[in-house]
């Protein structure tokens, strides 16, 4: 049986069998349809790319107010979009190792303190422009600056000068840091001519596909760049279109119907009813992702610990995970750090649901009335639920939670990283360092809880510089229990990505980095025949 479904994929890889011909003969050799399409993909990829053809994403995570500016990305639209027109320094493999694009190499110094790229020869610029030492430069210079109001902004102030020599630059840290070359590969640092310094929001750089539309909050597209560098590895279509399509319902509607072909974020909670649709495939895996309720710490009420803490032990982890997640992720513990990444300590204490003690530290915290949290349909795939079970779990505890629902269009700019509590989420990040050093160093832009505290920061830097992991290892853990007891951050559940392609994609290869393969779906994946 084994042999002819091979044989037999291998002919719809080769155009010569349709996809319905194909899963028709796999049921009745009792074969499941997500085993068989996992043959044709894999027939697929063997068999090679698909030119050609139009390929469409419909995703949450898009406003009226986003920008092109690399350096403002802090939702799933730009941040998928910006990597079909942006090329990287760097970027991170599936596997998680460092794969070079513009740099060609990295090297340091001894101590890990001076830091050389190696800039490629023969990229070219969607405007025609050879990328050059100096636009690297510029790009990390212009990052590096607080009027960017970059997301990549707390970790680049680690950077105390940047220099050009021939075709490459010299970066010389203010601290030791090992893990340099993977925070390079952060999203928002998208190289372009002169850093952006001319025009920020212009869309150009030299990746696969050079923008032809940008309507946002509505729709975005490119167009194959005919002199990319790495034609045989991505931008297959000859178009990219992403459309943006907030509404959980109307996205899977749109996939069903086929109007698109890859959609994020599935909710759990339709994800057994979408795996019967012919055609279509689920693609999940777990990774750094997790979805948070967030207090700010030097705003009242949760300028007390007290109440911070009262809040976090009226959370119930296990009915969240299981209600809002299906199972289709792991328990938080109020940190940002899980498995997925390598130093990781495991033999922190879970914590639970204890309504009792709860109740203790909101009497001791001295707190009355009700505690008002905001919440959206696009902080993440049942956000509105899981404010309410969440009512519901605090009001055991004696605490009364008033849930307000804000509108999906402007949450991102009004709501998140403005009001005192509120849902979110994060993708995460390739290391500990990056997560930390983006969300809860002190005078990082993205410092949601507004947790602001210097000692901290001196962990921070004094971890960056620790060579020995099994030293790092330790601090990080002393990190992790500082967040978890004192931060402003509610984490009950790490989320697995969860994203559907319908019936003519090509390609697919699960990364654990981000949802939508890190962002290059619409580049790596094709339209088959």
């Amino acid at each position: 049986m084994s042999n002819e479904l091979d044989f037999l994929s291998r002919r719809v890889a080769a155009g010569k069998m349709n996809r319905r011909d194909f899963l028709g003969r796999a049921a009745a050799l009792g074969v499941t349809a997500s085993f068989a399409n996992s043959l044709l993909a894999s027939a697929a990829r063997a068999a090679g790319p698909v030119k050609g053809g139009i390929l469409k994403a419909g995703l949450v995570g898009g406003e009226s107010t986003n920008s092109l500016d690399p350096a403002l990305f802090m939702t799933q639209v730009p941040f998928s979009f910006g990597k079909q027109w942006g090329e990287m320094i760097v970027e991170l493999s599936p596997d998680g190792a460092l794969e070079y694009r513009i740099a060609e190499e990295i090297g340091s110094s001894d101590d890990a303190k001076v830091w050389t790229l190696k800039i490629r020869d023969g990229i070219e610029f969607h405007n025609g422009k050879t990328v050059t030492a100096e636009d690297v430069a510029a790009t990390l210079e212009r990052h590096s600056d607080e009027g960017s109001k970059s997301g990549a902004l707390g970790y680049m102030k680690g950077i105390d000068s940047i220099k050009v020599n021939g075709k490459e630059v010299v970066l010389t840290l203010k601290e030791a840091n090992a893990d340099l070359p993977y925070l390079l590969s952060d999203y928002h640092l998208i190289v372009q001519p002169n850093g952006g310094k001319d025009g920020a929001d212009a869309g150009i750089s030299a990746g696969p596909y050079k923008v032809t539309v940008n309507e946002p909050g509505i729709r975005h597209g490119g167009e194959r760049f005919a002199n990319y560098w790495q034609a045989d590895k991505m931008g297959h279509a000859d178009q990219v279109e992403i459309i943006v399509i907030n509404d959980a319902t109307a996205r899977t509607s749109a996939l069903q119907g086929g109007q698109v072909h890859m959609i994020n974020r599935v909710e759990p909670k339709i994800v057994d009813l979408i795996k019967r649709v012919p055609g279509v495939t689920i693609r999940n895996h777990s990774g750094p992702g997790h979805y948070v309720f967030i207090m700010h710490c030097n705003t009242a009420p949760f300028d007390n610990n007290d109440l911070r803490m009262a809040l976090k032990l009226a959370m119930d982890r296990e009915e969240m995970l299981d209600k809002i997640l299906r199972g289709y992720g792991s328990l938080g513990n109020d940190f940002p750090i899980n498995a997925s990444y390598p130093l990781f300590s495991d033999d922190i204490e879970q914590r639970k649901f204890d309504p009792d003690k709860a109740a203790f530290h909101y009497k001791k915290s001295g707190h009355s009335g009700s505690v008002l949290l905001r919440t959206s349909d696009v902080a993440f795939p049942g956000a509105v639920d899981a404010a309410q079970l969440y009512q519901q779990s605090c009001a055991k505890a004696g605490i009364t939670i008033e849930v307000k629902r804000e509108p999906g269009d402007g949450y991102w700019s009004e709501v998140w990283n403005k009001q005192p509590f509120c849902t979110s989420y994060w993708g995460g990040r390739s290391t500990q360092d990056q997560m930390y050093s983006t969300a809860y160093i002190s005078t990082a832009d993205w410092n949601d809880t507004r947790f602001l505290r210097e000692d901290f920061d001196k962990m921070v830097f004094a971890a960056r510089a620790e060579l020995d992991n099994d030293k790092r290892k330790a601090m990080y853990r002393d990190m992790a229990m500082i967040v978890r007891d004192e931060g402003g951050l509610i984490l009950p559940m790490f989320n697995q990505f969860i994203d559907a392609t319908g019936p003519k994609v090509g390609g697919w290869i699960e990364d654990p980095h981000q949802e939508l393969m890190n962002g290059y779906a619409l580049s790596k994946c094709w339209l088959e025949a």
